[in-house]
Parts: structure tokens; C-alpha cells; sequence
């Protein structure tokens, strides 16, 4: 499968399952686009009859770029055959062991987020905080869960997780202690709205989090009209000196400022600017999930703005990259020559396998997004996985899943999609969340294109 675009003075064909990319001249272009439905003949007439004005386009040169197409085809770097749709099940069903947890360490928050997915981080259910005996045994569930493998990693999340701040201090020690005894490393990020953060978050956090999350959605109009105090106030005079002096004494640690772009500002690219400005250099900004009766939700006459928008964002970030000041985009980040393997790029991020969310409880779910609701709740801590059913149904979801995902070029990007979306979106993980694959897909244009442009300079 082929994929060709035009982008900032760029004809781009990806080989979809090479993973290729090919910068070429508009006769290419053309030639190739009629590479697999035309014969030669037929091909040559119709590119000498569109270029006629053109006297370098002669037969003798057409025949030579379809000549040279071939060879690229030969060498596996251009209309591949797509020979991974069997092993995207044989890799699930191989794949026994838990690598990942996200601990629920708070199902209450100190915000009031008008978007928030969680309902203000109680998740459709009561405030509850983690003990540490729930923390430890879910560690102990990873451990014993986790067969030979011995990287690890455990998100604190919530909510807001600085609410339990001294359980996550003893369960990180508990963590620690264990290392040795099981031949596991374990790795930590968190993710915090900023309101708690103090010296001794900060000085934990820069010698246990691998990374850490910090929520601010731009400009302060913008963040404050949705991310408010309990009072009603908006959040950003609070928390911006605190992620400031958070990401200055990080020393070059791990660390997102993470925002949520609505249809209030589609024109998100100026809180990404506003956030580089500030001398924020990693950033990610994501689109709102929600029903689409909210007021904020994404609508379909936004889309246009968003493309331009994803482009505006990966120009200016070629622009301030040669200028000595670029920063890093979630979205855009992209290695076309030693990305995720294989098994990542078609099973996706493992939830409810290899991954799964423990609430203050300890009841296990298959990932964050669908914790609450009673038909995926996988099993708990104590006894394990327990609905089998449900999990068998994770291990179906890749990118070969759906007949949209299938036939599309971005699933070795994607690896099928986020399964919560697409339930959320369609009734069933299996279903597919069309907006999003959308946004995803030009999301990918400008990153292979900001990749064509970094190797040209």
C-alpha cells in the first residue's frame, strides 16, 4: 500500500508497510499514482500529454522513472506486500505478561475541569484515595505478572495524584526494595494538574519520576476557561510558576506540558507557541474527547482549521528548529529508522493484556478511560484477571481489527487505534473513532514531512 501526499513544497510517497518514504519530482509523482492500475504505454502517453509544455519530459525519461520504480519495487521499498495480519494475533496471544500499570492513587481532584473524562476525577463513582497496602499488593501483582521481563512501569494517576503524595513516596521505596529481590527496574512517571506542587514534590519527582506530566492548555483565557479551582477561579496564576520552576530545576529530566485543545480554540497552535515562549521545549497538546453535545466538543466544520493548524504547527517548528530554538510536539515526534518494532506497530499499547489501571480499590480495568465501567472490569489485585472474555477481546484489538484500519496507510502508526475511543465512539472497541482518525492521520502528513525537510537540511 501506497499513501501520496503534497506538503510544503513536498511530493511525499510512503510505502506503507516499509516503512519508505520518497521525495520525489512531479513526474514520479505522477507515474507512480498510475504505477499499479495502468500499463506502460498508457502511462507515458498520458504523463508527455500533461507535461507537453515541459521539453526535459521526454519518453526516454518517463520510461527511465518507471524503470527505476521497478527497481525500488524489487528492493522492497515500494509497493510492499502487507505480510503482518497473522502476526498481529500470534504476537497478543504469545504475550502473557503485565509490563505496565496505571495506579488510580486518587479518584479525587483540587480542579474542576469543565472536559474532564474522569467527572472532576471520581469517575462516575465516590472520592477515594489509595492505601498503601492496595499500592503495594498492585506491585506485587505486577511482579508476579510481569514472567522474565524485567523493565517495569507504573504510572501515578488520578484525579490528581499529589492528593496521596505520601502513599506514592512509600510505594515507590517499596518498589525500590524490590528491584533486586525479583530482577525487575521498575520506571515511574506522574501526572499532576500543578496545584500541589512543592519543594519536596519537586526534588522526589527529579530522582524517581522517569517522567512527569504537567496539564496547562496554553494561553491563560484559554486555560482558565475550562480548568478551574473548586471555587470557580481559573488555575492558571497558580499552577504557571509552579510548572516553571518544576521544568528549571528538572536539569533536562523527562517531562510534557500537556494540553487539551476544544472547539474553543481551534487556533491551538498559539497556546503551543505561548507554552515555547515560555521556555516550555516538550509539549503535547491533545484533541478533546467528549460527547458531542458539549460546547466544547470538536465539531466536523472545525477539521479544515485543525489541518491547518497541524500545519502551521510543523512549519513554524522547522522554522524555529533551524533558528536555534525549536521544541519537541508529542504528535510529532516520529523515527523512520528505528521506531517501534514491529509487534508495537500492529498490536497497539497492549491495554487489557499487557497493560491495566488499578483504582483506589484495587479493582483492574484495561486502561484509564475505562475505569467505572462495570462490563470491563477485568478482575482485581488480590485474585487477578478474572473476565477472561473481555480480555480475549483486547487481544483482538491491532491494526488489522477493523476493515477501515485494514485498508488504511496510517496503521503501522497508529497500530488500529485507541480501543477506549473507539468505544466511546462507536459502542465497541472494535468500532473505529472516525474524527480522531482523521486529526491522526494528518497528524502523520506533517511528521514524516518535518522528517523529509530535517534530512534535506
Amino acid at each position: 500500500m501506497v499513501h501520496q501526499y503534497k506538503l510544503n513544497g513536498y511530493n511525499i510517497v510512503l510505502d506503507t508497510c516499509s516503512g519508505s518514504v520518497h521525495v520525489v519530482d512531479e513526474v514520479a509523482y505522477d507515474v507512480i499514482q498510475m504505477y499499479e492500475t495502468q500499463n506502460k504505454d498508457a502511462i507515458v502517453a498520458k504523463i508527455l500529454t500533461k507535461y507537453k509544455a515541459k521539453p526535459d519530459v521526454t519518453k526516454e525519461e518517463v520510461c527511465l522513472c518507471m524503470e527505476e520504480i521497478q527497481t525500488l519495487i524489487e528492493q522492497g521499498k515500494l509497493f510492499t506486500k502487507d505480510e503482518y495480519e497473522n502476526l498481529a494475533i500470534d504476537f497478543k496471544n504469545k504475550s502473557q505478561v503485565v509490563k505496565a500499570l496505571c495506579l488510580h492513587v486518587a479518584h479525587t481532584c483540587n480542579l474542576n475541569c469543565s472536559y474532564c473524562f474522569a467527572s472532576q476525577g471520581k469517575y462516575q463513582g465516590n472520592d477515594a484515595l489509595m492505601s498503601f497496602e492496595v499500592g503495594k499488593q498492585s506491585l506485587d501483582f505486577l511482579i508476579a505478572n510481569s514472567g522474565s521481563r524485567v523493565n517495569l512501569e507504573v504510572d501515578f494517576f488520578g484525579g490528581e495524584p499529589l492528593m496521596d503524595w505520601e502513599v506514592i513516596k512509600k510505594l515507590v521505596a517499596y518498589a525500590r526494595e524490590q528491584e533486586p529481590i525479583h530482577n525487575k527496574k521498575f520506571r515511574f512517571t506522574l501526572t499532576t494538574n500543578g496545584v500541589l506542587i512543592n519543594d519536596d514534590v519537586i526534588e522526589f519527582s527529579n530522582k524517581e519520576m522517569h517522567n512527569v506530566v504537567l496539564s496547562l492548555d496554553g494561553r491563560k483565557e484559554i486555560h482558565d476557561h475550562l480548568r478551574k479551582t473548586i471555587t470557580g477561579e481559573g488555575s492558571y496564576d497558580l499552577i504557571l510558576p509552579k510548572f516553571k520552576e518544576f521544568v528549571d530545576r528538572r536539569e533536562g529530566k523527562g517531562y510534557y506540558m500537556r494540553g487539551t485543545f476544544t472547539h474553543n480554540n481551534v487556533d491551538f497552535t498559539k497556546d503551543i507557541f505561548h507554552m515555547a515562549d515560555m521556555g516550555f521545549t516538550e509539549l503535547s497538546m491533545e484533541p478533546v474527547v467528549c460527547d458531542p453535545s458539549d460546547p466544547f466538543a470538536l465539531t466536523e466544520e472545525d477539521l479544515p482549521k485543525l489541518f491547518e493548524q497541524y500545519e502551521i504547527l510543523a512549519k513554524e517548528m522547522i522554522r524555529r528548529k533551524k533558528a536555534g530554538n525549536g521544541f519537541e510536539f508529542y504528535h510529532y515526534m516520529l523515527d523512520l529508522t528505528n521506531g517501534p518494532c514491529v509487534y508495537k506497530r500492529i498490536t497497539g499499547c497492549g491495554s487489557g493484556t499487557e497493560y491495566m489501571a488499578v483504582t483506589p480499590w484495587g479493582e483492574l480495568f484495561p486502561c484509564h478511560q475505562f475505569v467505572g465501567d462495570s462490563k470491563y472490569s477485568l478482575g482485581n489485585i488480590w485474585d487477578g484477571v478474572k473476565n477472561t472474555d473481555v480480555q480475549d477481546e483486547f487481544r483482538h484489538c491491532n491494526a488489522y481489527a477493523r476493515q477501515e484500519c485494514r485498508d488504511c496507510w496510517a496503521k503501522m502508526y497508529c497500530s488500529g487505534g485507541c480501543a477506549a475511543n473507539s468505544y466511546h465512539a462507536s459502542g465497541s472497541i472494535q468500532g473505529i473513532y472516525e474524527y480522531g482518525c482523521k486529526l491522526f492521520k494528518k497528524r502523520m502528513e506533517c511528521a514524516i514531512m518535518m522528517k523529509v525537510a530535517e534530512n534535506e537540511e
